[in-house]
Parts: structure tokens; sequence; C-alpha cells
């Protein structure tokens, strides 16, 4: 597969009409169809369902497009790393984070790290560990911000200081939301949104002990914010960590914090044996020089 052919198929993907696509490609709509059948043949399999106004994906093409935004993205952080010059940092820095209040404290450091180097750009993906770990896995970003437990093993880390603290996110007029903390027992029988990674699951059913096995998981979550519009609604009680914007006036949502207390550290990690460019290397210099600090 060429990365020019994987452009087209794109296009055409984002557009949902051949003649629409050929125009921004600013090739011909036969050329076009034709490199899309050719794409299909070398692939054996059907990419397209051709309708009369519009053209969609089949299973396999949603496939494709997801893999094919990598490769580009991929090729074009290679190609970007090596036009760099050792004197001059300029470039991009892709950073992948959890849902944790750590970032904030990155977010310091590339604030600084901006006023230094102004022509270096940044790429935040948010995911939970798991997603993150992937995209560090195939080269798509430089940095990851974890919540533990994790397993990070195979990577270069850097611990944090900082530790986020778990609680139950519930609905102001919740029975427990008069209560000063929750207690493992206070949730036997409410029906409960928590993290879908497994190893927070094991950490909680550490912490519920024998109540573990009488409390109602109704839904799992990799991104707090949609698990809090399923509390606002009345879904459930999300066990999460605790994040300020939660805690404004406006909101119908309140946080109580768990008892016994449950904290989690969070790790900075990056590819053992990786090569960086000028940019993200000076970057983790100014990350471990931040944190060595505090």
């Amino acid at each position: 597969m060429e990365l020019r052919v994987l452009k087209y198929f794109l296009a055409v993907a984002r557009e949902e009409n051949i003649s629409r696509a050929a125009e921004t490609l600013h090739i011909t709509q036969p050329t076009l169809s034709r490199q899309l059948m050719q794409l299909e043949d070398e692939l054996a399999t059907q990419l397209f369902v051709r309708g009369k106004n519009k053209i969609s994906l089949t299973n396999e093409g949603m496939l494709l497009k997801r893999r094919a935004q990598e490769m580009i993205d991929l090729a074009d952080k290679t190609k970007q790393e090596f036009l760099w010059k050792e004197e001059m940092i300029a470039g991009s820095i892709d950073i992948g984070s959890g849902e944790t209040y750590t970032m904030k404290k990155i977010a310091e450091v590339m604030k600084e790290f901006h006023d230094l180097y102004p022509q270096v750009t940044y790429h935040l993906y948010s995911g939970n560990a798991d997603d993150v770990k992937e995209k560090l896995d195939r080269g798509l970003i430089d940095i990851g911000l974890l919540a533990e437990p994790v397993d990070i093993e195979k990577y270069n880390f850097l611990r944090l200081p900082q530790k986020d603290i778990w609680g139950v996110l519930m609905r102001k007029d919740h029975p427990l939301a008069s209560k000063e903390y929750i207690e493992p027992y206070d949730l036997i029988h409410e029906e409960i949104l928590c993290s879908r990674r497994d190893l927070v699951l094991k950490e909680l059913e550490h912490w519920f002990g024998d109540a573990f096995g009488q409390i109602q998981i109704v839904s799992t979550y990799n991104l707090v914010y949609n698990a809090s519009l399923m509390v606002e609604t009345g879904m459930g009680m999300a066990i999460c960590f605790e994040k300020l914007i939660y805690m404004n006036n406006d909101s119908n949502l309140i946080f109580k914090r768990l008892s016994p207390r449950l904290e989690t550290g969070t790790v900075i990690v990056w590819k053992k044996h990786q090569i960086f460019s000028p940019a993200v290397t000076h970057f983790l210099d100014m990350l471990k020089m931040y944190f060595k600090e505090i």
C-alpha cells in the first residue's frame, strides 16, 4: 500500500463522495476510482458501499480508515524528525495522558518550554493508561502520563510525587451526598460506574474487601467526563479521581472521598532505547528537572 493511495482513500471516506474527493485531491474522478478499485483488489476486500449520491465505508473500510490515519500520522512524524536540525529546537511533541490532575503540572512545564522554544507545537491525546500505552508502542506519541497501577517494565519512567485521590461522584440529591466520606458498605446495592481497566478493578476490589461481591457495576468507562453525564441522568454513581471540574456551584454533582483513603500515583513514561527529536529530548530533560525540584 502506498501512502499516496491511503490519502486518496481517507479523502473519499471524509467526503463520502468520489467527485468531491477528486476535487480536493486535484485529480480526475476516473483516476481516483481506479486507485480505489486497485486498493480493494490489493486487500482482497470491499472497502466501500457505493450508493447513487453517497459512498460509505464497510466494516473493513472502517478498520482501514483507522489504520491508514495512524500510518500517515507516523510517516509525517518521521519525516519531521529527519527535517529538524540539532541547533534549532522546533517541530512537535506528542503527549498522551489519562484523566489525572497531574496533567496540570505537565501543562506548567509545557508553558515554560513554550516560552523558551515557541516554534515547538504540541499534540495531546486523552485516553486511559491502556490506550496511551498502545499509542506509545506504535510510535504515535512520544510521552505518556499514566495513572497507576500500570505495568511500566518496558518503559523508561519518571514517578511523580503528586497523588490522585479516589472518591465517588454522585448527584447532590443522592442520600449519600450528606456523608463526609464514603465507606465500602455504603455502596452495597448501589449502581456503580467504574473504570474498565483490569488493574484498576483489582485495586478497587482490594479496597472494597468483602463488600466487593455485593456492588452492582452497571457500566464501565475510559473517560470520566462521559461517565459524569450518565451520573447526572441518575444512571448511578461513578468511582473516579477527585477533579476540580466537578466542584463548581452550578453543577448538580458532588464528589465524596473514599474512606479508608485511596490514592493513586502517576508516572511519565517513554519507550526505552528511543531516539527522539531534539524538541522531545529537551522537553524530557525539563520534565526531569522540574519534578526533581518539587
